[in-house]
């Protein structure tokens, strides 16, 4: 088999297997989803006849076994997304992040209203070769991290700047926020399934956001990174083709 053949015959395997790998995912995620339900419903049914008759420690295993099969139902959500990410087709196009960012800041502003970040948004943010529904999807998590992780803060401050990388034809935004950061000696569970860097007393979440992002972001030939320390903030940094 010579090199061009041999090329072809991995690409194709890799196909396969990637194929076979959303197909395992999305069939784990949904034939899960009918025992979770029964579970909920049941432990309801017994809270709501026998609830009365129970004392407060058993009410407690109850509604711990309700909020686990909820929130395992998210993640089985999270799963999903991520194997629907993996063969949504792509369709690249000049997208403006001027525009879009503004878009999504509004929107972000608009869900709480009580806590409106002070805003800092450099002008003219250049035009990157993307697909606009994955590049949206992508930015809308970095931007609700953003904001998530630093609403604890008296004023929180989120930054967006963008520039080219050089003479090359890269687009480098970076999203920067004043909010409580993270550990570094953590920083490979950033971009892994369900990865937490916080508990979720602290704040909500399964831990898909940024790997959500970063297959979007691979999907359209850029990619993704993340700085950051305990109580000094967070920069998210992506970097895409420009149009």
């Amino acid at each position: 088999m010579n090199p061009p053949e041999r090329v072809a015959a991995l690409e194709a395997e890799l196909a396969t297997l990637r194929a076979e790998m959303q197909a395992f995912t999305h069939t784990v995620s949904h034939d899960l989803r009918a025992p979770l339900r029964h579970i909920t419903a049941y432990a309801q049914l017994v809270q709501e006849d026998a609830g009365p008759l129970l004392n407060a420690e058993v009410q407690g295993f109850l509604a711990t076994m309700t909020d686990s099969a909820r929130h395992m139902a998210l993640q089985l959500d999270g799963l999903s997304a991520l194997a629907q990410l993996g063969v949504a087709p792509v369709a690249l196009a000049p997208v403006g992040l001027g525009a879009l960012v503004a878009e999504l800041v509004a929107q972000l502003n608009l869900q709480h209203p009580t806590r409106t970040p002070d805003w800092r948004i450099t002008p003219h943010l250049p035009t990157v070769q993307a697909d606009a529904r994955l590049l949206r999807q992508a930015l809308q998590q970095v931007l609700a991290n953003a904001v998530k992780f630093s609403a604890p803060r008296e004023t929180a401050v989120i930054e967006i700047s963008a520039e080219r990388l050089g003479d090359a034809p890269i687009a480098v935004l970076q999203v920067r926020d004043n909010g409580v950061g993270y550990n570094p000696a953590r920083q490979e569970a950033l971009f892994k399934v369900f990865g937490r860097l916080h508990s979720s007393q602290q704040f909500d979440g399964l831990g898909m956001g940024l790997v959500l992002a970063a297959k979007g972001l691979q999907r359209m030939g850029g990619s993704i990174a993340a700085e950051g320390v305990v109580n000094g903030g967070c920069c998210v940094t992506l970097r895409l083709p420009c149009a």
